[in-house]
């Protein structure tokens, strides 16, 4: 009878893949089994011990990256491109009510003092927070005369935070309880 090395040898050579060592492991302990008359069971879990140690480091360093590093990915802008050091406050008709996640917008037409129209965009908060304090999607309406005050943008752009809003002489509130 051939020696037990010559076996295992032959077997794994036959095997391709990464399996071929676990197998070998496998069939050297049964052929040791075999030849000492003991009945023993193979010890998968020691041989997959090294794999699955390995295996799960790796897995908590990488949800740990994704979890420290996926944030910056989410971070909220706020209100950063708003120069909140003074008010300005404008007066136009409602061209534009856009009632959606992230930020409500409202666009509207302003007279100049020189008789010029320009157009401006004001931003709100979300949909959500505008609910709670009792607006709707059909809060403001074209054609509607809205004065609004808010932070312009730090760009000089046409647009701005609103902080208060006044739709035909009614103000509306921008956040609940204010």
């Amino acid at each position: 009878m051939p020696s037990r090395h010559i076996i295992v040898k032959a077997m794994a050579a036959a095997m391709l893949g990464a399996n071929a060592r676990f197998m070998a492991v496998c069939y050297r302990e049964r052929i040791a089994v075999m030849y000492s008359g003991r009945r023993h069971r193979t010890r998968r879990s020691e041989v997959f011990k090294g794999f699955v140690m390995k295996n799960i480091a790796t897995l908590v360093v990488v949800l740990t990256a994704l979890f420290l590093t996926g944030n910056v990915g989410l971070a909220h802008h706020g209100q950063a491109a708003y120069s909140n050091s003074e008010a300005v406050t404008v007066k136009g008709s409602v061209t534009d009510f856009q009632f959606l996640n992230p930020h409500c917008i409202v666009t509207l037409e302003v007279k100049t003092e020189k008789g010029e129209t320009e157009t401006w965009q004001g931003e709100l908060t979300s949909p959500n927070h505008l609910i709670r304090a009792g607006w709707n999607a059909r809060s403001l309406k074209p054609g509607d005369q809205v004065t609004l005050t808010g932070w312009r943008a730090k760009s000089g752009a046409n647009s701005l935070w609103i902080t208060r809003t006044i739709v035909n002489g009614v103000e509306l509130k921008t956040a609940a309880g204010t």
